[in-house]
């Protein structure tokens, strides 16, 4: 069977004061009274697999069943120790159930604009997957040099009959600088790292063996425990789980695999990593600015991107270039073009004991 595995454990800081300890990234609706970034990304799940399955953070299990309703099957981390981690605890307990499982690994707060066209896509990923056993990432084509991405570099064209355009993969490059950028997407030999896998379960967890044997020992004992039931692999889960390296599936595994093979991808993929990621999703009005929520601009206010709470109003004055965010019982202003600073506050207010704002 096809197993959509929802990665759903992070907090998402660059979108503060939206996102926070309490309400993390992928429990926002940033498009307006709609669903979830994690219920969009569940509803995609279920379209492209036989079953969708939710790893997450043991604090946040009430939330996103609330979320996604009571009958979500949830996988709790007792701590987060990154994508590595999460990833083979949900490989182990799926095998466990079917050693044929082929998964794919799913980011639940990334916007995707084109659910056919990325349908379209994994239809070939899990195609590879299964059929070769590959390992699949889904690279995005990028449409700008951005320095907040990672980038997939690309090798030859798969040979044989249409793979939709898969191709092999020399390397992953991370978050490169802007003349870097600059020259690879004009290359055209680099896709957008989407952080979005296929793979079958078995050949998962036998590139962890090989490449994080501490990890994959660990994964090895909880699956053992699964024969006397959940719980007692929940209990081992508890126990082992911080001792294991805090490091993601990129770094620990598919950096090293030498078979990897790249699906690209047109489906309108944003990681929405900064509240300037908005103004790719959300239609501008003829002055530039970017709404979610209520704001009126006045006095040649133009290109700002403004969120707040319904019942709330930004009113814009003679401004460019700005963000202003408010969310419950904060406010945050920068200029756009520093978005990604957002952690440099979220840090901040931790040091200065203003955790309650976090």
């Amino acid at each position: 069977m096809r197993y959509g595995v929802i990665l759903a454990g992070g907090g998402g800081t660059r979108l503060w004061p939206a996102s926070r300890r309490a309400l993390p990234k992928q429990l926002l609706r940033l498009f307006g009274e709609g669903e979830t970034l994690l219920g969009a990304t569940h509803r995609r799940a279920q379209r492209i697999a036989d079953h969708a399955l939710v790893v997450t953070a043991a604090e946040q299990v009430e939330a996103i069943a609330a979320d996604l309703g009571e009958s979500v099957e949830l996988l709790a981390e007792p701590v987060g120790r990154n994508t590595a981690a999460a990833i083979g605890l949900a490989a182990v307990h799926l095998v466990a159930r079917d050693p044929d499982a082929a998964l794919a690994i799913l980011p639940s707060d990334h916007h995707i604009g084109d659910d056919l066209g990325f349908a379209a896509a994994a239809a070939h990923a899990f195609a590879l997957a299964e059929g070769r056993g590959a390992i699949v990432a889904i690279g995005a084509r990028p449409t700008r040099p951005e320095t907040g991405f990672g980038y997939v570099e690309l090798g030859e064209p798969l040979p044989g009959e249409d793979h939709g355009g898969a191709r092999a993969v020399r390397r992953f490059i991370e978050k490169p600088g802007a003349a870097a950028a600059v020259e690879m997407v004009a290359s055209g030999h680099y896709l957008w790292n989407t952080g979005i896998t296929f793979a079958r379960a078995d050949r998962l967890l036998a590139d962890m063996a090989r490449h994080l044997p501490d990890t994959h020992r660990a994964l090895v004992a909880i699956q053992q425990a699964l024969a006397d039931g959940a719980a007692a692999a929940a209990g081992r889960a508890a126990a082992l789980y911080p001792g294991l390296p805090s490091i993601s599936i990129d770094h620990g595994v598919l950096e090293h695999v030498t078979d990897l093979v790249c699906v690209p991808g047109d489906f309108g993929w944003n990681d929405v990593g900064s509240w300037s990621a908005l103004a790719e999703i959300v239609p501008a009005g003829p002055d530039g600015n970017v709404s979610v929520g209520h704001a009126i601009a006045v006095g040649g206010a133009r290109n700002n991107i403004t969120v707040s709470d319904p019942g709330r109003v930004i009113a814009l004055v003679g401004v460019e270039d700005l963000v202003v965010v408010q969310a419950g019982d904060a406010i945050l202003v920068m200029p756009r073009a520093r978005a990604q600073e957002v952690r440099d506050a979220v840090a901040a207010l931790g040091r200065a004991g203003l955790d309650r704002f976090l």
